[in-house]
């Protein structure tokens, strides 16, 4: 386990950041907000982290009590990786922060990643603020993604397509998508009712 840096300073601030403000982990906690995750899912998931980064990170945050790991019963039989309660108030942070860094995005380079569900956090954001509660499913041409909006507890996301029937649909683009989280478009007028 590698020892905790810390900027040794009495600032709630500074001591957050000692908690968080390594590289990755708050992607991780992104990827987590989906619910449990296997760790071929998170590397999946995560490109450009290193197996030993991805690992050390864990294990960290495991540490620091932003996440348990947990054995599946059988079939599963496999560990997975899930936020306890203190890594889930991260939400807000993820919120903020991924808000803060819309105007970075400008136009997607050749050599940039994306999953479809990175666009859930943002769209999470709009529709909320639109008022629209339960469980939407979302088609890009990137992949499938359902939100759960409205909801306090459990994942706040979904990779792939709904557990049960969604309330609302939503096909779009990645250009739609970044924009209705912009507030650039009317989430209201996308929504497609069940």
């Amino acid at each position: 386990m590698s020892p905790r840096r810390s900027y040794d300073q009495y600032c709630s601030a500074a001591r957050a950041l000692d908690l968080v403000g390594d590289r990755w982990t708050l992607l991780i906690v992104r990827e987590l907000l989906a619910g449990p995750r296997r760790y071929t899912d998170l590397h999946a998931d995560l490109p450009g982290v290193s197996t030993d980064m991805l690992a050390t990170r864990l294990r960290d945050m495991e540490r620091d009590g932003l996440i348990a790991r947990r054995r599946l019963a059988p079939p599963g039989n496999a560990s997975v990786y899930e936020l306890t309660s203190r890594g889930r108030q991260l939400t807000g942070v993820l919120h903020a922060l991924g808000q803060w860094g819309e105007g970075e995005l400008g136009d997607r380079g050749p050599t940039d990643a994306v999953r479809a569900h990175w666009f859930a956090l943002p769209l999470l954001r709009a529709l909320e603020a639109a008022g629209v509660r339960g469980v939407v499913q979302v088609s890009l041409e990137e992949g499938e993604f359902h939100l759960h909006a409205g909801s306090a507890e459990g994942p706040v996301y979904g990779i792939g397509a709904a557990p049960r029937e969604p309330d609302l649909r939503l096909d779009l683009d990645a250009r739609t998508c970044l924009a209705l989280a912009r507030g650039e478009l009317d989430a209201a007028a996308l929504l497609v009712r069940v």
